[in-house]
């Protein structure tokens, strides 16, 4: 009676389906990361290269191998030049997975964090009503809060403050005649830290074509950072966010007040 030789098939063990899935959850998040951005065309520029040197190898084609070959040598530092702000993304990604401060036990020995969050109602209060008014009056604004860090690379790009956050001075920084109002504001501390903000621009080529340099410096500064953006369009405005290098738009007052609770609960103190 024949039988059939499965012999050639490798061995499948539990640990081994575990890391099949591992692996595949990773290139999974790793693909959302970089989903929309020019990462994907390059990466199969790679790609393509990598496969011309193998193909040049077995053809024994020696010059296109040479040229090929120098290409591949200098693969890894490539790819890290190129790559940067999507390895970057993602070690923030991991950082912010596996930060302690997330954790419930931890927040509640955090005596610091439950200080801070007795007075949190009262900036959420103030941020949501100074973001209506502006809105109302189609007034732009664009207003950065970061989880783990000051992003004081880009405060230095403004003019510091160092003020409690509060209604009345979010719109007059806004104010279409104040000096201040073309930039972006950051929050650090729990106060307002810097006005008139630059930040890096998206490059994302999937955004609307529509968007100006306010909506695509809000995507920007949440692709290379974990910042939450709210940007109020000066057209019609529209309240939107960014966070994690996606924009969300055409946010209500709830919505509005629950993003800013949150952002400022995770935010550093």
């Amino acid at each position: 009676m024949w039988k059939s030789n499965w012999s050639w098939l490798p061995e499948i063990t539990v640990v081994g389906i575990i890391d099949i899935l591992l692996v595949g959850f990773i290139l999974f998040q790793i693909y959302r990361l970089v989903r929309g951005s020019l990462a994907i065309p390059i990466f199969f520029g790679l790609l393509m290269i990598y496969i011309l040197s193998v193909l040049a190898d077995a053809l024994k084609l020696q010059l296109m191998s040479e040229i090929m070959g120098a290409f591949i040598n200098v693969g890894v530092i490539a790819v890290l030049i190129v790559f940067q702000p999507e390895i970057r993304r993602f070690l923030l990604y991991v950082g912010r997975s596996s930060d302690f401060r997330k954790v419930r036990f931890w927040r509640a020995l955090n005596l610091k964090k439950i200080r801070t969050g007795e007075y949190n109602q009262k900036e959420v209060q103030a941020l949501s009503e100074a973001i209506l008014a502006l809105s109302a009056a189609k007034t732009g604004a664009l207003i950065v809060i970061p989880q783990t860090s000051q992003l004081r690379f880009y405060q230095n790009t403004g003019v510091h403050i160092m003020a409690p956050i509060s209604r009345d001075l979010v719109e007059t920084i806004f104010f279409k005649g104040s000096p201040l109002h073309d930039g972006a504001l950051i929050i650090a501390d729990h106060k307002i830290a810097s006005a008139k903000c630059v930040l890096p621009i998206s490059d994302n080529p999937d955004l609307p074509v529509k968007l100006g340099l306010r909506h695509k410096s809000g995507v920007g500064i949440t692709e290379q950072s974990d910042a939450t953006c709210i940007i109020v369009s000066e057209e019609n405005g529209d309240i939107s966010y960014a966070r994690e290098g996606r924009l969300y738009q055409g946010i209500g007052k709830d919505e509005l007040k629950k993003l800013l609770s949150r952002a400022l609960f995770h935010s550093i103190n």
